[in-house]
């Protein structure tokens, strides 16, 4: 090989070293920048245990119907299967469905399943999306704030900065309200029980099932209260998310009102009056939770942020044509 020869070949491998780096550079460079993209510090879940696409639309719901012009809402989202509270609250926690993180049924316990989940952090769980926040973020403050005691298995317990259960749907909305206005913390996930409990007692959408629904309405107001007393609202997304809808009594099956519900995205960050194109499902959240805090997400998630909620992000365009159903 002669001079020629070696300048070609080392300027080549310079020139390769250099756009490495720079693509690297590039890549952390928006990981880090996804905070300030988003706008994003607080983001506050509200879970409604049982609340079918079908339900938020026939009830009462000035409030939510409020964030949703001022927001976004995904509809249909699909469940994960059994329609059933416990995989499904998993899922969205963890980034996953239950063939990867275990959890498939109400009855899953930590030291009792039938189902190993594929990977397993510290605490012996598949990991959620307080594993991550404490991993990159340990400095921020976190609760998990409930109402159904089988929701309190599904996460590490070592981990929120507070956990707790409470007794009844309003006692949980205050307690959430209250920890907003006094500790202004970076993430909740709260779960609310009542609609679920009114689906399997009256039946899914018989007029109780509908007043939880507009109950469930009345403390989202008394949440967004408190983020606006608490004078964050600049900087806060809600997030409205269910496990399930039912049909008759009960739920856990196949059946369209079983596997379909709503989501609501709200607030900082996100756009106004926006319907997501594209699908949803269960274990899309706990990434875009990680997305809107500017974290990453674990490797082992299956799910994926959806970005086209967010300002300045399009939705993606697929390139198949594909027909979608529509929701009720």
């Amino acid at each position: 090989m002669n001079i020629q020869h070696y300048y070609r070949y080392f300027t080549a491998v310079i020139l390769n070293v250099i756009l490495f780096l720079s693509m690297q550079s590039c890549t952390e460079q928006s990981a880090r920048s996804t905070a300030v993209q988003t706008g994003i510090e607080h983001v506050y879940v509200i879970g409604v245990d049982g609340l079918s696409s079908e339900g938020l639309n026939k009830a009462q719901t000035p409030h939510m119907d409020e964030l949703i012009r001022n927001g976004v809402l995904c509809d249909p989202v699909r469940t994960v299967l059994p329609s059933s509270s416990a995989p499904n609250w998993a899922s969205m926690l963890m980034g996953a469905g239950p063939e990867v993180h275990g959890i498939t049924s109400n009855e899953w316990r930590l030291d009792r399943h039938d189902l190993d989940p594929i990977v397993t952090n510290e605490y012996g769980y598949f990991p959620g999306v307080l594993s991550v926040i404490c991993a990159q973020r340990p400095d921020l403050k976190t609760a998990m704030l409930y109402h159904w005691d089988g929701f309190g298995h599904l996460f590490e317990k070592e981990l929120p900065s507070l956990n707790q259960r409470f007794p009844n749907e309003k006692e949980t909305a205050s307690a959430i309200a209250g920890y907003i206005k006094k500790e202004k913390p970076a993430f909740i996930f709260s779960q609310l029980d009542h609609v679920d409990a009114a689906g399997h007692k009256f039946g899914h959408m018989s007029p109780e099932y509908l007043n939880a629904v507009t109950l469930t309405d009345s403390l989202v107001g008394i949440i967004t209260k408190a983020v606006h007393e608490a004078q964050i609202e600049d900087k806060t997304m809600i997030f409205i998310v269910s496990d399930h809808g039912g049909i008759g009594h009960g739920h856990g099956g196949m059946n369209w009102k079983e596997v379909t519900v709503p989501f609501i995205l709200s607030g900082a960050g996100v756009k106004k009056n926006y319907h997501v194109p594209t699908e949803v499902y269960m274990y899309d959240v706990a990434p875009t939770v990680v997305f809107a805090l500017g974290l990453k997400a674990p490797d082992a998630w299956r799910g994926k942020a959806i970005e086209s909620a967010f300002k300045g992000i399009d939705a993606p365009q697929d390139p198949l044509k594909l027909n979608r159903r529509k929701s009720f």
